[in-house]
């Protein structure tokens, strides 16, 4: 499928995770780094948000982190050299080489056209689908290679989620287009 098959194509989360630290004291980091919360009553570990790029970090004492909200590559490089620089600035010792990786991409997609669950479900692999349209209005569709997860409504609009590259996401695509190409 050549490029311009993705156009409707849109990353709507981005989601990293890994290792900063080997520790960080988050009472001290909380208590020094604006917009960075701690309730160890309510979550173990502490919300740092960033505005520009817009990311919610979770920051634990293990030194692990997970990013969320993040839209592009560059926004996750951007944001997390401005998180582990607000932890420099507070006194953690981080890493120079942060071990952080994409663990989840998040992408919506439309299709252009009616999709007739019901036909889908009678047509394809029940192993793979979920559909209970009186419980929630999407079909649930496993595509085991690439390991996405792809919830299809009625309208042409499809989310994708579990890939670790976008790669990942246009192959699954293609996969789902192609099945769903032999029953439409």
């Amino acid at each position: 499928m050549d490029e311009k098959g993705y156009e409707s194509l849109k990353i709507e989360n981005i989601v990293a995770s890994g290792v900063i630290a080997d520790a960080i004291d988050l009472e001290n980091v909380s208590d020094k780094i604006k917009n960075c919360e701690l309730n160890t009553k309510r979550f173990p570990g502490a919300v740092y948000r960033i505005e520009k790029p817009k990311i919610a970090s979770l920051i634990f004492s293990s030194g692990k982190v997970v990013l969320t909200g993040i839209r592009n590559n560059q926004d996750l490089h951007e944001g997390l050299g401005i998180i582990m620089q607000s932890l420099r600035d507070a006194g953690v010792n981080t890493y120079d080489e942060p071990q952080v990786a994409v663990t989840n991409i998040v992408c919506s997609y439309d299709m252009g056209k009616y999709i007739n669950l019901n036909k889908v479900v009678i047509t394809l692999n029940l192993e793979n689908i979920e559909y209970e349209p009186e419980q929630f209005p999407g079909l649930v569709y496993r595509i085991e290679d690439p390991k996405i997860v792809a919830l299809l409504f009625s309208s042409g609009k499809i989310i994708l989620t579990g890939g670790k590259t976008v790669e990942d996401i246009k192959r699954g695509l293609d996969f789902l287009e192609q099945r769903l190409e032999t029953i439409m």
